[in-house]
């Protein structure tokens, strides 16, 4: 029987890959032997397709068969390489792909700042990761802490006591290390060092470094100490009162809780004026212009009338809902500020006293002067403001009410400082308190600001010399202090610093302009030279001073 020649299985379709064995194929699978290492066929001499020379080309083996098969080796499988040729029984697997050798190194990406690093760029510096930011463990930390020593092992001690005597450090101590404090003064802390101490807690810019003694130039010479200084026990410490007035008879008037009493400078005598009501207190006294006459005012609202050379009360002229804290007088015309913010005119020749009424101010009015020629009057009070009125009262009725003329929200506290120029009538100087502690001056006419002074403390009192274009100011804490300033430059040209053991918070000046006399919580009224008195000769002046100073002794007012 003739065999038929076979096409090769790779051509063939799958409905003929089934054909009947024939004797050579049988005899053929016989002499060949099955195993899983190694397949080949066997050459067909009858198939002229299949030559002795040339090894049949490689079938898929089917995974259905009888050799099991693992999914590693699946997964292997499918990312290695079979060998051209017969059937390959064991896979030679690639687990790295194939990289072309780099002749240069790879350039560095460049980023901005604001970009962050790339992941191989972090992974590549996890070795540096606490080169900023310390990663590592406490062991790690500690060994390094260790390697920073000044004497490591690695380092020859020669060398390394050469460069500590060099630089002066010496071995195994830090640089900066923490000190046991300095031992506390020995001297005995005394009130004055102790307000010394606290002092720079209260300081101010332009206070000066020490505060126990005067600063002048070298063109005036103010003598530090007072002249006299009278005992006055029971001294309200109050700043908005105005207990201390100097009339031009040379009589000082000062209230001392509910009792008025006046001492005449000229011969040193002291009276008692006169006591006010059960129940309330002096708040305020102010001489008229020719000295012969005082207002007296009360906390309870009343301002009381009296003649001095008689020591008798003439009249008490009520009205008001507060306590009556400043008194100025102009003429026959007393004018009142009370603790509700209103101003009264009182005419004392008068039954029916109250002429007007002036309504400026939210807060008690604590500071209040009449111009010398009684056309302008000047206001301030605690709700920071200074008005200026129109003094001109005319013929009025009763109950009229007049309006500021300007008024000036310069300052941040209360004003009580209220200070006309004697020898130029359109200039008004004004100071705040704590929170402010600023000397304004303003032109009356205009209403224009012409100057500040920042100082050291809250200002209590302002006064012009009559004789020279100086501004005295007084203060309260910390400095406490008496400053003398020139005009129009507002420099300094003389301070006594602690003029009071408390605030200097009541002045008067004498009726020759030269001696000022303050007064303080500390009890004490003292008489300060600040000026020369006119036409008064240096050395007369000297032999004055020196035969009634304040080393003779304290005299009482009581």
């Amino acid at each position: 029987m003739t065999s038929i020649p076979k096409t090769p299985s790779r051509y063939r379709s799958r409905s003929d890959a089934k054909t009947p064995l024939t004797p050579s194929i049988i005899s053929a699978f016989n002499s060949i032997s099955i195993s899983p290492q190694k397949r080949s066929h066997p050459a067909d001499l009858s198939n002229p397709f299949i030559t002795k020379s040339r090894q049949a080309s490689p079938v898929k083996r089917a995974t259905g068969g009888g050799t099991a098969v693992s999914d590693s080796f699946q997964r292997q499988a499918g990312g290695g390489v079979i060998r051209k040729g017969g059937i390959e029984t064991r896979l030679d697997v690639v687990s790295r792909d194939y990289l072309p050798p780099t002749s240069q190194p790879r350039p560095e990406l460049k980023r901005s700042r604001s970009t962050p690093a790339t992941r191989e760029r972090t992974q590549s510096t996890s070795d540096n990761r606490d080169r900023f930011i310390t990663t590592r463990e406490a062991d790690d930390v500690a060994a390094t802490l260790e390697l920073m020593s000044l004497n490591p092992k690695t380092v020859s001690p020669g060398h390394t006591a050469r460069l500590a005597a060099a630089t002066g450090v010496p071995l195994n101590r830090r640089v900066l290390a923490y000190h046991e404090a300095p031992p506390a003064s020995s001297s005995d802390s005394t009130l004055s060092q102790q307000r010394e101490l606290a002092r720079p807690l209260y300081g101010r810019p332009g206070e000066l470094p020490s505060s126990t003694s005067s600063t002048t130039n070298k063109s005036r010479r103010i003598p530090p100490q007072p002249e006299r200084v009278l005992d006055a026990p029971g001294m309200v410490d109050d700043f908005y009162l105005n207990l201390v007035s100097w009339s031009i008879q040379n009589i000082v008037a000062v209230a001392l809780a509910e009792s008025t009493y006046v001492w005449r400078a000229d011969t040193g005598v002291v009276s008692h004026l006169g006591e006010a009501p059960e129940g309330t207190y002096v708040s305020s006294v102010d001489f008229s212009n020719d000295g012969a006459y005082l207002g007296v005012g009360l906390g309870t609202g009343e301002v009381e009338l009296w003649d001095v050379e008689a020591g008798q009360k003439l009249r008490t002229m009520g009205g008001h809902q507060g306590q009556i804290a400043v008194l100025s007088w102009n003429a026959h015309i007393l004018s009142s500020g009370c603790g509700d913010g209103s101003i009264w005119h009182h005419d004392v020749r008068v039954p029916r006293h109250k002429v007007m009424e002036l309504l400026g101010h939210t807060g008690e009015v604590c500071g209040l002067k009449w111009r010398a020629d009684g056309e302008l009057l000047a206001s301030g009070g605690n709700d920071n403001v200074v008005n200026i009125w129109d003094g001109r009262v005319g013929d009025v009725t009763e109950g009229a009410r007049g309006q500021a003329k300007w008024t000036k929200r310069n300052h941040t506290a209360a004003v009580k400082a209220i200070a006309w120029c004697p020898w130029q009538s359109s200039l008004l100087a004004s100071g705040g308190g704590t929170n402010d502690a600023t000397v304004h001056v303003w032109n009356s006419g205009t209403g224009a600001r012409l100057h500040s002074l920042k100082t050291p403390s809250q200002v209590t009192s302002i006064i012009w010399s009559p004789h020279k274009k100086e501004i005295l100011t007084t203060h309260g804490y910390p400095t406490n202090a008496i400053m003398v300033h020139a005009y129009p430059s507002l420099e300094r040209i003389a301070e006594i610093r602690d003029a009071h053991d408390s605030r200097v918070l009541y002045t008067a000046v004498g009726p020759a302009g030269d001696v000022v006399c303050t007064g303080a919580g500390d009890e004490n009224l003292k008489f300060w030279r600040i000026w020369e008195g006119v036409g008064a000769k240096k050395k007369k002046e000297g032999k004055e001073r020196s035969s009634s100073t304040t080393r003779s002794g304290i005299l009482s007012i009581r």
